[in-house]
Protein backbone atom coordinates (compact mmCIF):
# COMPACT_ATOMS: atom_id res chain seq x y z
CA UNK A 1 0.00 0.00 0.00
CA UNK A 2 1.50 3.30 -1.15
CA UNK A 3 1.75 6.23 1.26
CA UNK A 4 0.65 9.60 -0.04
CA UNK A 5 3.12 12.36 1.04
CA UNK A 6 1.66 14.70 3.53
CA UNK A 7 0.97 18.29 2.59
CA UNK A 8 3.73 19.47 4.95
CA UNK A 9 6.39 17.46 3.10
CA UNK A 10 5.19 18.74 -0.29
CA UNK A 11 5.21 22.31 0.95
CA UNK A 12 8.73 21.85 2.36
CA UNK A 13 10.09 20.58 -0.97
CA UNK A 14 8.36 23.30 -2.95
CA UNK A 15 9.62 25.96 -0.54
CA UNK A 16 13.14 24.56 -0.68
CA UNK A 17 13.06 24.50 -4.47
CA UNK A 18 11.88 28.11 -4.64
CA UNK A 19 14.55 29.29 -2.17
CA UNK A 20 17.28 27.39 -4.03
CA UNK A 21 16.11 28.87 -7.32
CA UNK A 22 16.19 32.38 -5.88
CA UNK A 23 19.70 31.82 -4.46
CA UNK A 24 21.00 30.43 -7.75
CA UNK A 25 19.40 33.31 -9.68
CA UNK A 26 20.86 35.84 -7.27
CA UNK A 27 24.33 34.28 -7.52
CA UNK A 28 24.07 34.23 -11.31
CA UNK A 29 23.02 37.89 -11.31
CA UNK A 30 25.87 38.94 -9.02
CA UNK A 31 28.56 36.86 -10.74
CA UNK A 32 27.49 37.27 -14.36
CA UNK A 33 25.64 40.53 -14.74
CA UNK A 34 27.32 42.51 -11.93
CA UNK A 35 30.86 41.29 -12.52
CA UNK A 36 32.09 44.63 -13.86
CA UNK A 37 30.45 46.62 -11.05
CA UNK A 38 32.01 44.56 -8.28
CA UNK A 39 35.33 44.46 -10.08
CA UNK A 40 35.35 48.25 -10.12
CA UNK A 41 34.33 48.40 -6.46
CA UNK A 42 37.08 45.99 -5.49
CA UNK A 43 39.63 48.06 -7.37
CA UNK A 44 38.65 51.11 -5.35
CA UNK A 45 39.98 49.32 -2.28
CA UNK A 46 43.54 49.76 -3.54
CA UNK A 47 43.32 52.11 -6.55
CA UNK A 48 42.83 55.88 -6.58
CA UNK A 49 41.94 57.53 -9.88
CA UNK A 50 43.17 61.06 -10.45
CA UNK A 51 42.19 63.36 -13.31
CA UNK A 52 45.04 65.05 -15.19
CA UNK A 53 43.95 68.54 -16.09
CA UNK A 54 44.01 69.42 -19.77
CA UNK A 55 45.33 72.94 -20.42
CA UNK A 56 42.85 75.05 -22.36
CA UNK A 57 43.80 76.30 -25.79
CA UNK A 58 45.08 79.83 -26.29
CA UNK A 59 43.05 82.75 -27.60
CA UNK A 60 45.10 84.94 -29.93
CA UNK A 61 44.64 88.30 -31.60
CA UNK A 62 44.98 88.67 -35.37
CA UNK A 63 48.79 89.00 -35.06
CA UNK A 64 49.26 85.99 -32.79
CA UNK A 65 49.50 87.94 -29.53
CA UNK A 66 48.03 86.18 -26.50
CA UNK A 67 44.65 87.31 -25.20
CA UNK A 68 44.10 84.23 -23.02
CA UNK A 69 46.57 81.51 -22.14
CA UNK A 70 47.67 79.26 -19.26
CA UNK A 71 50.38 79.66 -16.66
CA UNK A 72 51.94 76.90 -14.57
CA UNK A 73 50.77 76.74 -10.96
CA UNK A 74 52.94 74.88 -8.45
CA UNK A 75 51.35 73.47 -5.28
CA UNK A 76 53.21 72.09 -2.27
CA UNK A 77 51.78 69.07 -0.39
CA UNK A 78 52.73 67.33 2.85
CA UNK A 79 52.99 63.65 2.00
CA UNK A 80 52.36 61.50 5.08
CA UNK A 81 54.82 58.68 5.78
CA UNK A 82 52.92 56.73 8.45
CA UNK A 83 54.45 58.14 11.65
CA UNK A 84 52.13 58.38 14.65
CA UNK A 85 53.62 61.73 15.65
CA UNK A 86 55.52 64.44 13.85
CA UNK A 87 59.18 64.08 14.63
CA UNK A 88 61.34 67.00 15.77
CA UNK A 89 62.92 67.04 12.32
CA UNK A 90 59.49 67.21 10.63
CA UNK A 91 58.37 70.00 12.95
CA UNK A 92 61.54 71.92 12.06
CA UNK A 93 60.77 71.51 8.36
CA UNK A 94 57.30 72.96 8.88
CA UNK A 95 58.77 75.85 10.87
CA UNK A 96 61.32 76.54 8.09
CA UNK A 97 58.56 76.39 5.44
CA UNK A 98 56.45 78.84 7.40
CA UNK A 99 59.18 81.46 6.84
CA UNK A 100 58.61 81.27 3.08
CA UNK A 101 54.89 80.51 3.06
CA UNK A 102 52.75 81.17 6.15
CA UNK A 103 52.43 79.64 9.64
CA UNK A 104 50.68 76.23 9.75
CA UNK A 105 49.36 76.58 13.31
CA UNK A 106 45.70 76.17 12.35
CA UNK A 107 46.48 73.22 10.10
CA UNK A 108 48.72 71.28 12.53
CA UNK A 109 46.08 68.65 13.33
CA UNK A 110 45.32 68.09 9.65
CA UNK A 111 49.02 67.73 8.86
CA UNK A 112 49.37 65.22 11.70
CA UNK A 113 46.36 63.27 10.45
CA UNK A 114 47.84 63.18 6.92
CA UNK A 115 51.14 61.94 8.42
CA UNK A 116 49.44 59.10 10.33
CA UNK A 117 47.25 57.99 7.38
CA UNK A 118 49.86 58.34 4.62
CA UNK A 119 47.66 60.98 3.00
CA UNK A 120 48.46 64.25 1.25
CA UNK A 121 47.70 67.64 2.71
CA UNK A 122 47.91 70.86 0.70
CA UNK A 123 50.34 73.25 2.38
CA UNK A 124 50.23 76.02 -0.22
CA UNK A 125 48.66 76.51 -3.63
CA UNK A 126 50.07 78.69 -6.41
CA UNK A 127 53.49 79.42 -4.95
CA UNK A 128 55.50 82.17 -6.68
CA UNK A 129 58.34 80.89 -8.84
CA UNK A 130 61.08 82.58 -6.77
CA UNK A 131 59.72 81.12 -3.51
CA UNK A 132 59.33 77.67 -5.04
CA UNK A 133 62.93 77.73 -6.29
CA UNK A 134 64.23 78.45 -2.77
CA UNK A 135 62.10 75.68 -1.23
CA UNK A 136 63.19 73.09 -3.79
CA UNK A 137 66.83 74.03 -3.31
CA UNK A 138 66.58 73.93 0.51
CA UNK A 139 64.49 70.75 0.81
CA UNK A 140 65.51 68.76 -2.28
CA UNK A 141 64.10 65.21 -2.50
CA UNK A 142 62.49 65.36 0.95
CA UNK A 143 60.05 62.42 1.43
CA UNK A 144 57.41 64.57 3.16
CA UNK A 145 57.27 67.26 0.47
CA UNK A 146 55.46 66.69 -2.79
CA UNK A 147 55.34 69.24 -5.61
CA UNK A 148 52.54 69.24 -8.16
CA UNK A 149 52.29 71.44 -11.23
CA UNK A 150 48.93 72.31 -12.76
CA UNK A 151 47.82 75.00 -15.16
CA UNK A 152 45.70 78.02 -14.46
CA UNK A 153 43.97 80.29 -16.96
CA UNK A 154 45.69 83.62 -17.39
CA UNK A 155 44.50 86.82 -19.07
CA UNK A 156 47.68 88.91 -19.52
CA UNK A 157 45.91 92.09 -20.62
CA UNK A 158 43.21 92.04 -17.94
CA UNK A 159 40.36 94.42 -18.92
CA UNK A 160 41.33 94.70 -22.60
CA UNK A 161 38.69 92.97 -24.78
CA UNK A 162 37.29 91.27 -21.66
CA UNK A 163 33.73 91.14 -23.05
CA UNK A 164 34.95 89.30 -26.14
CA UNK A 165 37.44 86.97 -24.46
CA UNK A 166 35.07 86.19 -21.55
CA UNK A 167 35.94 84.29 -18.38
CA UNK A 168 35.83 80.86 -16.76
CA UNK A 169 33.68 79.63 -13.91
CA UNK A 170 32.96 76.35 -12.17
CA UNK A 171 34.42 74.10 -9.49
CA UNK A 172 38.19 73.55 -9.45
CA UNK A 173 39.18 71.34 -12.40
CA UNK A 174 35.78 71.52 -14.05
CA UNK A 175 36.05 75.19 -15.02
CA UNK A 176 34.25 76.04 -18.24
CA UNK A 177 33.59 79.17 -20.27
CA UNK A 178 30.83 81.38 -18.89
CA UNK A 179 31.00 84.33 -21.28
CA UNK A 180 32.49 85.51 -24.56
CA UNK A 181 34.76 83.29 -26.65
CA UNK A 182 35.57 81.16 -23.61
CA UNK A 183 31.93 80.06 -23.72
CA UNK A 184 31.26 80.22 -27.46
CA UNK A 185 34.34 78.14 -28.31
CA UNK A 186 34.24 75.89 -25.22
CA UNK A 187 34.36 72.65 -27.24
CA UNK A 188 37.48 73.81 -29.09
CA UNK A 189 39.31 75.31 -26.13
CA UNK A 190 38.66 72.77 -23.36
CA UNK A 191 40.86 69.92 -24.61
CA UNK A 192 40.62 66.40 -23.18
CA UNK A 193 41.65 65.44 -19.61
CA UNK A 194 44.00 62.54 -18.88
CA UNK A 195 43.91 59.99 -16.08
CA UNK A 196 46.42 58.83 -13.46
CA UNK A 197 45.94 55.58 -11.49
CA UNK A 198 47.54 55.43 -8.03
CA UNK A 199 47.91 52.18 -6.09
CA UNK A 200 47.61 52.41 -2.28
CA UNK A 201 47.84 49.95 0.58
CA UNK A 202 45.24 49.31 3.29
CA UNK A 203 46.37 52.43 5.18
CA UNK A 204 46.11 54.66 2.14
CA UNK A 205 49.85 54.92 1.49
CA UNK A 206 50.75 55.50 -2.15
CA UNK A 207 52.70 52.55 -3.56
CA UNK A 208 52.92 53.37 -7.24
CA UNK A 209 51.36 55.52 -9.96
CA UNK A 210 50.54 54.75 -13.58
CA UNK A 211 49.50 57.21 -16.27
CA UNK A 212 46.52 55.62 -18.00
CA UNK A 213 45.80 58.42 -20.45
CA UNK A 214 47.62 61.59 -21.41
CA UNK A 215 45.74 64.86 -21.43
CA UNK A 216 45.29 66.63 -24.75
CA UNK A 217 45.82 70.36 -25.06
CA UNK A 218 42.76 72.35 -26.15
CA UNK A 219 42.69 73.93 -29.58
CA UNK A 220 43.93 77.44 -30.21
CA UNK A 221 41.61 80.02 -31.74
CA UNK A 222 42.72 83.15 -33.55
CA UNK A 223 40.48 86.19 -33.43
CA UNK A 224 40.23 89.23 -35.67
CA UNK A 225 40.96 91.52 -32.70
CA UNK A 226 44.00 93.76 -32.84
CA UNK A 227 45.59 93.95 -29.38
CA UNK A 228 47.62 97.09 -30.12
CA UNK A 229 44.58 98.88 -31.51
CA UNK A 230 42.42 97.68 -28.61
CA UNK A 231 44.97 99.00 -26.14
CA UNK A 232 44.96 102.52 -27.59
CA UNK A 233 41.16 102.43 -27.69
CA UNK A 234 41.17 101.61 -23.97
CA UNK A 235 43.53 104.53 -23.37
CA UNK A 236 41.38 106.95 -25.39
CA UNK A 237 38.03 106.00 -23.86
CA UNK A 238 37.44 107.72 -20.47
CA UNK A 239 37.64 105.31 -17.54
CA UNK A 240 34.61 106.73 -15.71
CA UNK A 241 32.18 106.77 -18.66
CA UNK A 242 29.92 103.87 -19.63
CA UNK A 243 29.64 103.09 -23.32
CA UNK A 244 31.11 101.19 -26.22
CA UNK A 245 33.63 101.52 -29.02
CA UNK A 246 33.88 99.46 -32.19
CA UNK A 247 36.58 99.49 -34.86
CA UNK A 248 35.73 97.25 -37.80
CA UNK A 249 37.30 96.74 -41.20
CA UNK A 250 34.71 98.16 -43.57
CA UNK A 251 35.15 95.58 -46.34
CA UNK A 252 35.75 92.34 -44.42
CA UNK A 253 33.78 92.89 -41.22
CA UNK A 254 36.84 92.02 -39.11
CA UNK A 255 36.25 93.40 -35.62
CA UNK A 256 39.59 94.92 -34.60
CA UNK A 257 38.32 96.61 -31.44
CA UNK A 258 35.23 95.82 -29.43
CA UNK A 259 35.29 97.80 -26.20
CA UNK A 260 32.54 97.95 -23.61
CA UNK A 261 32.68 100.10 -20.47
CA UNK A 262 32.63 99.44 -17.61
CA UNK A 263 34.72 96.31 -18.09
CA UNK A 264 36.18 93.68 -15.76
CA UNK A 265 39.33 91.67 -15.21
CA UNK A 266 38.64 87.99 -16.11
CA UNK A 267 41.46 86.88 -13.79
CA UNK A 268 39.34 87.57 -10.71
CA UNK A 269 37.06 84.60 -11.50
CA UNK A 270 39.91 82.10 -11.33
CA UNK A 271 39.81 82.12 -7.51
CA UNK A 272 36.85 82.17 -5.10
CA UNK A 273 35.17 85.59 -4.96
CA UNK A 274 34.21 87.27 -1.73
CA UNK A 275 30.66 88.53 -1.36
CA UNK A 276 31.98 92.09 -1.15
CA UNK A 277 33.91 91.72 -4.42
CA UNK A 278 30.88 90.24 -6.16
CA UNK A 279 28.61 93.02 -4.92
CA UNK A 280 31.10 95.64 -6.11
CA UNK A 281 31.05 94.05 -9.55
CA UNK A 282 27.30 94.58 -9.90
CA UNK A 283 27.66 98.37 -10.11
CA UNK A 284 26.96 99.75 -13.60
CA UNK A 285 26.53 96.28 -15.17
CA UNK A 286 30.17 95.55 -16.11
CA UNK A 287 29.26 92.19 -17.70
CA UNK A 288 26.86 93.77 -20.21
CA UNK A 289 28.47 93.95 -23.64
CA UNK A 290 27.23 97.38 -24.63
CA UNK A 291 28.66 97.05 -28.15
CA UNK A 292 26.28 94.30 -29.23
CA UNK A 293 23.91 93.46 -26.40
CA UNK A 294 22.57 96.88 -25.38
CA UNK A 295 20.20 99.17 -27.29
CA UNK A 296 20.21 102.96 -27.57
CA UNK A 297 18.23 105.63 -29.48
CA UNK A 298 20.22 106.36 -32.67
CA UNK A 299 19.52 110.12 -32.49
CA UNK A 300 20.81 112.10 -35.48
CA UNK A 301 22.55 109.06 -36.95
CA UNK A 302 19.11 108.01 -38.12
CA UNK A 303 18.94 111.12 -40.29
CA UNK A 304 21.12 109.20 -42.75
CA UNK A 305 18.29 106.65 -43.02
CA UNK A 306 15.66 109.38 -43.35
CA UNK A 307 17.70 111.05 -46.10
CA UNK A 308 18.13 107.77 -47.96
CA UNK A 309 14.40 107.03 -47.70
CA UNK A 310 13.49 110.57 -48.81
CA UNK A 311 15.81 110.54 -51.82
CA UNK A 312 14.92 107.01 -52.93
CA UNK A 313 11.15 107.64 -52.74
CA UNK A 314 11.32 111.09 -54.37
CA UNK A 315 10.20 112.99 -51.26
CA UNK A 316 13.58 114.78 -51.28
CA UNK A 317 15.87 116.09 -53.95
CA UNK A 318 19.57 116.69 -53.45
CA UNK A 319 19.09 120.35 -54.39
CA UNK A 320 16.31 121.05 -51.84
CA UNK A 321 16.69 124.03 -49.50
CA UNK A 322 14.90 125.13 -46.32
CA UNK A 323 14.96 127.96 -43.85
CA UNK A 324 15.35 126.81 -40.23
CA UNK A 325 13.65 129.19 -37.78
CA UNK A 326 14.27 126.77 -34.89
CA UNK A 327 10.92 125.00 -35.16
CA UNK A 328 8.22 123.79 -37.51
CA UNK A 329 4.52 123.18 -36.95
CA UNK A 330 2.52 120.05 -37.65
CA UNK A 331 -1.19 119.67 -36.84
CA UNK A 332 -1.05 122.43 -34.26
CA UNK A 333 2.11 121.33 -32.47
CA UNK A 334 5.61 122.85 -32.64
CA UNK A 335 8.55 120.54 -33.32
CA UNK A 336 11.88 122.11 -32.37
CA UNK A 337 15.34 122.02 -33.85
CA UNK A 338 18.16 121.46 -31.36
CA UNK A 339 19.36 124.93 -32.36
CA UNK A 340 16.45 126.86 -30.87
CA UNK A 341 17.42 130.15 -32.55
CA UNK A 342 17.50 128.39 -35.93
CA UNK A 343 20.17 127.57 -38.50
CA UNK A 344 18.88 129.88 -41.23
CA UNK A 345 19.10 128.67 -44.84
CA UNK A 346 19.84 124.94 -45.05
CA UNK A 347 20.73 122.77 -48.04
CA UNK A 348 20.47 119.00 -47.84
CA UNK A 349 24.25 118.73 -47.41
CA UNK A 350 24.46 121.35 -44.68
CA UNK A 351 21.36 119.96 -42.93
CA UNK A 352 23.09 116.61 -42.39
CA UNK A 353 26.48 118.18 -41.65
CA UNK A 354 25.05 120.51 -38.98
CA UNK A 355 22.36 118.02 -37.93
CA UNK A 356 19.49 120.47 -38.40
CA UNK A 357 16.15 118.85 -37.50
CA UNK A 358 13.82 120.89 -39.71
CA UNK A 359 14.42 119.15 -43.10
CA UNK A 360 13.88 115.77 -41.44
CA UNK A 361 10.67 116.94 -39.82
CA UNK A 362 9.56 117.80 -43.36
CA UNK A 363 10.42 114.25 -44.42
CA UNK A 364 8.45 112.94 -41.45
CA UNK A 365 5.37 114.91 -42.56
CA UNK A 366 5.33 113.17 -45.94
CA UNK A 367 6.71 109.67 -45.41
CA UNK A 368 5.02 106.63 -43.85
CA UNK A 369 6.63 105.05 -40.80
CA UNK A 370 6.60 101.65 -42.53
CA UNK A 371 8.62 103.12 -45.43
CA UNK A 372 11.10 104.58 -42.98
CA UNK A 373 11.35 101.17 -41.29
CA UNK A 374 11.92 99.49 -44.66
CA UNK A 375 14.99 101.63 -45.40
CA UNK A 376 16.29 101.21 -41.86
CA UNK A 377 16.14 97.44 -42.35
CA UNK A 378 17.92 97.76 -45.70
CA UNK A 379 20.78 99.41 -43.84
CA UNK A 380 20.94 96.67 -41.21
CA UNK A 381 19.03 98.31 -38.36
CA UNK A 382 16.42 96.41 -36.33
CA UNK A 383 17.88 93.00 -37.09
CA UNK A 384 20.77 90.97 -35.66
CA UNK A 385 24.14 91.39 -37.31
CA UNK A 386 24.46 87.55 -37.45
CA UNK A 387 27.73 87.54 -35.55
CA UNK A 388 28.84 84.97 -32.98
CA UNK A 389 28.25 87.44 -30.18
CA UNK A 390 25.05 87.54 -28.13
CA UNK A 391 23.20 90.57 -29.44
CA UNK A 392 19.96 92.48 -29.21
CA UNK A 393 17.76 92.91 -32.23
CA UNK A 394 16.95 96.54 -31.56
CA UNK A 395 13.64 98.12 -32.54
CA UNK A 396 12.50 99.84 -35.70
CA UNK A 397 8.80 100.64 -35.09
CA UNK A 398 6.01 100.07 -37.60
CA UNK A 399 2.27 100.50 -37.51
CA UNK A 400 1.83 96.78 -36.93
CA UNK A 401 4.37 96.75 -34.10
CA UNK A 402 2.62 99.57 -32.22
CA UNK A 403 -0.82 98.05 -32.69
CA UNK A 404 0.37 94.66 -31.39
CA UNK A 405 2.55 95.87 -28.51
CA UNK A 406 0.87 99.11 -27.40
CA UNK A 407 -2.68 98.45 -28.55
CA UNK A 408 -2.69 101.85 -30.27
CA UNK A 409 -2.60 103.28 -33.77
CA UNK A 410 0.51 105.00 -35.07
CA UNK A 411 0.09 108.78 -34.95
CA UNK A 412 1.49 110.82 -37.86
CA UNK A 413 3.27 113.16 -35.46
CA UNK A 414 5.32 110.20 -34.17
CA UNK A 415 6.91 109.84 -37.59
CA UNK A 416 8.47 113.30 -37.19
CA UNK A 417 10.21 112.13 -34.00
CA UNK A 418 11.30 108.91 -35.69
CA UNK A 419 12.75 110.82 -38.65
CA UNK A 420 15.30 112.50 -36.35
CA UNK A 421 16.17 109.26 -34.51
CA UNK A 422 13.95 109.53 -31.43
CA UNK A 423 10.51 107.95 -30.79
CA UNK A 424 10.68 104.18 -30.10
CA UNK A 425 13.84 103.62 -32.17
CA UNK A 426 16.56 101.46 -30.60
CA UNK A 427 19.77 100.17 -32.17
CA UNK A 428 23.03 98.55 -31.07
CA UNK A 429 26.45 100.07 -31.79
CA UNK A 430 27.26 96.96 -33.84
CA UNK A 431 24.26 97.61 -36.10
CA UNK A 432 25.37 101.22 -36.55
CA UNK A 433 28.83 99.97 -37.60
CA UNK A 434 27.18 97.84 -40.30
CA UNK A 435 25.04 100.78 -41.43
CA UNK A 436 28.02 103.12 -41.88
CA UNK A 437 29.94 100.42 -43.74
CA UNK A 438 26.93 99.78 -45.98
CA UNK A 439 26.60 103.46 -46.90
CA UNK A 440 30.28 103.84 -47.76
CA UNK A 441 31.00 100.41 -49.28
CA UNK A 442 27.65 99.45 -50.81
CA UNK A 443 27.43 96.13 -48.96
CA UNK A 444 26.21 95.02 -45.56
CA UNK A 445 29.07 93.00 -44.14
CA UNK A 446 28.67 90.46 -41.35
CA UNK A 447 30.93 91.32 -38.40
CA UNK A 448 33.59 88.63 -37.83
CA UNK A 449 35.35 87.86 -34.56
CA UNK A 450 37.12 84.61 -35.52
CA UNK A 451 39.86 84.56 -38.14
CA UNK A 452 38.46 81.51 -39.93
CA UNK A 453 34.89 82.77 -40.24
CA UNK A 454 33.86 83.32 -43.85
CA UNK A 455 33.52 86.89 -45.12
CA UNK A 456 29.82 87.47 -45.79
CA UNK A 457 28.47 90.48 -47.67
CA UNK A 458 24.94 91.44 -48.58
CA UNK A 459 24.27 93.99 -51.34
CA UNK A 460 22.54 97.15 -50.14
CA UNK A 461 19.33 97.95 -52.00
CA UNK A 462 20.01 101.68 -52.14
CA UNK A 463 21.27 103.46 -55.25
CA UNK A 464 24.91 104.50 -55.57
CA UNK A 465 23.75 108.04 -56.28
CA UNK A 466 22.02 108.22 -52.89
CA UNK A 467 24.94 106.63 -51.07
CA UNK A 468 27.40 109.04 -52.71
CA UNK A 469 25.28 111.95 -51.54
CA UNK A 470 25.25 110.59 -47.98
CA UNK A 471 29.04 110.28 -48.11
CA UNK A 472 29.40 113.88 -49.28
CA UNK A 473 27.15 115.06 -46.46
CA UNK A 474 29.19 113.05 -43.92
CA UNK A 475 32.37 114.65 -45.24
CA UNK A 476 30.73 118.06 -44.83
CA UNK A 477 30.23 117.34 -41.12
CA UNK A 478 34.01 117.60 -40.76
CA UNK A 479 34.42 120.53 -43.09
CA UNK A 480 32.30 123.70 -43.14
CA UNK A 481 31.83 123.86 -39.34
CA UNK A 482 29.92 120.61 -39.16
CA UNK A 483 29.35 118.57 -36.01
CA UNK A 484 32.59 116.60 -36.52
CA UNK A 485 34.79 119.60 -37.38
CA UNK A 486 37.19 118.73 -34.51
CA UNK A 487 38.68 116.12 -36.87
CA UNK A 488 39.61 118.70 -39.49
CA UNK A 489 43.15 118.95 -38.12
CA UNK A 490 43.98 115.33 -39.01
CA UNK A 491 46.31 114.91 -41.98
CA UNK A 492 46.40 112.03 -44.49
CA UNK A 493 42.93 110.88 -43.46
CA UNK A 494 39.79 110.53 -45.55
CA UNK A 495 36.87 110.67 -43.13
CA UNK A 496 33.10 110.41 -43.57
CA UNK A 497 31.52 111.05 -40.18
CA UNK A 498 28.30 111.79 -38.33
CA UNK A 499 27.49 112.58 -34.71
CA UNK A 500 24.36 112.19 -32.64
CA UNK A 501 23.02 113.30 -29.28
CA UNK A 502 20.23 111.06 -28.00
CA UNK A 503 17.78 112.56 -25.53
CA UNK A 504 17.00 110.22 -22.61
CA UNK A 505 14.63 112.39 -20.58
CA UNK A 506 12.93 115.79 -20.56
CA UNK A 507 15.36 118.69 -20.99
CA UNK A 508 14.14 120.13 -17.69
CA UNK A 509 15.75 117.20 -15.82
CA UNK A 510 19.25 117.65 -17.27
CA UNK A 511 20.47 119.58 -14.24
CA UNK A 512 19.15 117.07 -11.70
CA UNK A 513 21.61 114.21 -12.15
CA UNK A 514 24.06 112.68 -14.62
CA UNK A 515 21.65 109.90 -15.60
CA UNK A 516 19.36 112.50 -17.20
CA UNK A 517 22.06 113.70 -19.61
CA UNK A 518 21.99 112.68 -23.27
CA UNK A 519 23.90 109.81 -24.87
CA UNK A 520 26.59 110.83 -27.36
CA UNK A 521 27.40 109.12 -30.67
CA UNK A 522 30.23 109.35 -33.16
CA UNK A 523 30.41 107.21 -36.31
CA UNK A 524 32.93 107.38 -39.08
CA UNK A 525 34.27 105.63 -42.17
CA UNK A 526 37.99 106.35 -41.92
CA UNK A 527 40.94 105.67 -44.22
CA UNK A 528 44.49 106.58 -43.24
CA UNK A 529 46.88 106.83 -46.20
CA UNK A 530 46.61 103.54 -48.15
CA UNK A 531 45.50 101.37 -45.22
CA UNK A 532 42.26 99.40 -45.15
CA UNK A 533 39.20 101.61 -44.47
CA UNK A 534 37.83 101.29 -40.94
CA UNK A 535 34.41 101.90 -39.45
CA UNK A 536 34.66 103.55 -36.04
CA UNK A 537 31.63 103.75 -33.74
CA UNK A 538 31.75 105.35 -30.30
CA UNK A 539 28.81 105.51 -27.90
CA UNK A 540 29.11 107.27 -24.54
CA UNK A 541 26.30 107.21 -21.99
CA UNK A 542 25.08 110.37 -20.25
CA UNK A 543 27.72 112.82 -21.48
CA UNK A 544 25.26 115.50 -22.58
CA UNK A 545 26.78 116.26 -25.97
CA UNK A 546 28.42 114.53 -28.92
CA UNK A 547 31.41 116.90 -28.76
CA UNK A 548 32.86 114.81 -25.91
CA UNK A 549 32.57 111.70 -28.07
CA UNK A 550 34.18 113.42 -31.05
CA UNK A 551 37.08 114.41 -28.78
CA UNK A 552 37.57 110.72 -27.91
CA UNK A 553 37.48 109.87 -31.64
CA UNK A 554 40.14 112.52 -32.32
CA UNK A 555 42.39 111.20 -29.55
CA UNK A 556 42.00 107.64 -30.83
CA UNK A 557 42.77 108.58 -34.44
CA UNK A 558 45.89 110.52 -33.41
CA UNK A 559 47.10 107.44 -31.51
CA UNK A 560 46.07 105.21 -34.42
CA UNK A 561 48.12 107.06 -37.03
CA UNK A 562 51.14 107.12 -34.71
CA UNK A 563 50.77 103.36 -34.23
CA UNK A 564 50.51 102.72 -37.98
CA UNK A 565 53.46 104.98 -38.76
CA UNK A 566 55.59 103.23 -36.12
CA UNK A 567 54.64 99.79 -37.44
CA UNK A 568 55.59 100.83 -40.97
CA UNK A 569 58.95 102.20 -39.78
CA UNK A 570 59.67 99.06 -37.78
CA UNK A 571 58.87 97.06 -40.90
Amino acid sequence: MHHIPSKKIVSFFIGSFVCLTIIIARLAYLQVFQTLTFFQLSQKNFLRFEKIVSPRGNILDRNGQLLATNRPVVSLYWQGTGNKELSIAQQKILADLAVFLSPFNNAYEEILSAEKLNRRFLLKHDIPFETMSIIIEKFAQHPNLLYQTDFKRFYPHKHVASHIVGYLGGIHYENSGKMGLEKICENILKGEPGQLTNMVNSRGKYLMSRREKDSLLGGTIQTTLDLDLSTIAEESFPQDIAGAMIVMEAKTGNLLVLLSRPSFDPNIFLDPLSIQTWNNLQTDQPFLNRASNACYPPASLFKLVSTAAGLETGILNQSDMWVCHGHTNFVGRDYHCWQRKGHGVMTMLSAIAQSCNIPFFEVGKKIKIDTLAEYANKLGLGRPACSLLPEKQGLIPTKKWKRETKGESWWPGETLSAAIGQSFLLVTPLQIARMVGAICEGVLVTPRILHDEPITQEPVDISKETRDFLKRSMKQSIQAHGTSSQLKSLKNFEIFAKTGTAQTSAFEKRELAKEFLEQGWFVGHITYKDNEPLVVVILMEHVGSSRFVTAVALDFLVRYHKLIDKQQIDG
